[in-house]
């Protein structure tokens, strides 16, 4: 009998294991889509960063003034993108991660850096006001901060933008990298949460 207890355990064990590899077997071959970002209870990312190329929103309806690589206005080279918004945008995630930094910084305004994971970490400036803080998990889409009515970044202000502008940077391993392939295939929109 205790040999028949033994046999069902090992045999319940390797059930169990072998399901745990199906799951992650088709969970690493599935690509993931805008749906895995829709369980707003979760505590940690829905997917790695490096798996969410062309998936993320742009953290603010805007246009796009300054690209990766391109000028930064003041002889330096552009490290993120600079996105013209409205007085007063909302500005969301523009993915899931730990808030590791909140607050004034430099000549970038209120600065938010999100910790992504993976190495990865996003660098939003430019906001008038931030509403979460060190420490927080935050979900692609959620609101974090405001604009204010006029251009908070110095570099911006130094070409007379006379509205207000998001500069958004990612960085791998402290390196600042192309967000272009990261963000979804219609920048326009934004994911709503």
């Amino acid at each position: 009998m205790e040999q028949d207890l033994q046999s069902a355990a090992k045999a319940a064990e390797k059930a169990a294991e072998a399901a745990k590899q199906a799951e992650a077997k088709a969970a690493a071959s599935a690509k993931p889509g805008p749906g895995t970002f829709k369980d707003r209870s979760r505590t940690t990312p829905a997917i790695a960063f490096a798996a969410a190329k062309g998936l993320l929103p742009l953290p603010v309806n805007g246009n796009k003034i300054r690209d990766f690589g391109g000028s930064d206005g003041v002889g330096g080279v552009q490290k993120g993108i600079s996105l013209a918004t409205r007085p007063g945008s909302q500005v969301t995630t523009p993915c899931d991660g730990w808030v590791v930094y909140s607050g004034p910084f430099r000549s970038y305004g209120q600065l938010l850096i999100l910790n992504a994971g993976g190495g990865y970490h996003v660098l939003i400036a430019g906001m008038e006001r931030i509403s979460v803080n060190i420490g927080q998990f935050v979900l692609t889409g959620e609101p974090v901060a405001t604009m204010g009515s006029t251009s908070q970044v110095a570099s911006i202000l130094a070409t007379n933008a006379s509205q207000p502008v998001l500069y958004v940077e990612f960085r791998k391993d402290g390196t600042p990298i192309d967000p272009g392939p990261w963000w979804a295939a219609n920048e326009g929109e934004k994911v709503r949460g």
